[in-house]
């Protein structure tokens, strides 16, 4: 939970002063980079998140120095060429308890974007479920996927951690809560899904309309 709140909190503070598989019809099609505001559509909002309260607003910013120092945290901003525009929005359930993140980042080609996936998943976000976190099977989500879950705090808190590629962007959720049990794999897939399908009507020009109950 400790290691999860720190990421959440850094996004909010910034935004306030930002694998494999067979394909899905309904996360797979147009490759289209993304304007700023489609940026911002994409990321859920409270209307989306049936059970959660919305943390802040759904921001999203383009991207600079500062945003690619938050998006890609690894040697040189590796992930970050072509990067155009960095967004994020925060949730938090009551009860069971848990904090949530969703990020993307939209590039200005999918090329681009493939080509950072794999640096980005194994250079930092791989790990941020922890070290005891276990692969997790997504599904046929998106272009590319990765997923863990499992114990990211010091006290045995879960977490989770999801990665896809959805033509020009790469997305990402990233969730911690306080017992075990409350964040499981379904869940972990439901959220995941939701965000790579508002990411694809975004790319193919339709108001992103994906919410968590479809």
């Amino acid at each position: 939970m400790r290691k999860h709140r720190w990421h959440a909190a850094a996004v909010t503070a910034l935004l306030l002063t930002g694998c494999g598989g067979p394909e899905s019809d309904a996360t797979t099609g147009e490759a289209t980079p993304l304007t700023k505001d489609q940026v911002g559509r994409a990321l859920p909002d409270g209307e989306a998140m049936t059970g959660w309260e919305q943390s802040f607003e759904s921001t999203a910013i383009e991207m600079n120095e500062l945003y690619r120092s938050q998006a890609c945290p690894i040697k040189g901003n590796a992930g970050c060429g072509g990067a155009r525009f960095f967004g994020a929005s925060t949730f938090k359930r009551g009860e069971p308890f848990a904090s949530l993140t969703f990020q993307i980042v939209a590039y200005d080609s999918e090329q681009a974007a493939q080509d950072a996936y794999r640096v980005l998943w194994d250079g930092y976000y791989g790990t941020r479920a922890g070290q005891k976190a276990e692969p997790l099977d997504l599904g046929p989500i998106g272009d590319e996927r990765d997923a863990r879950l499992g114990t990211s705090g010091i006290d045995g808190e879960p977490g989770a951690v999801t990665q896809m590629r959805v033509g020009t962007t790469l997305l990402w959720t990233m969730e911690a809560a306080t017992r075990k049990g409350d964040i499981d794999a379904d869940s972990v897939q439901d959220l995941a899904t939701m965000l790579a399908q508002r990411s694809q009507q975004a790319q193919n020009s339709d108001e992103p309309s994906a919410t968590l109950n479809d």
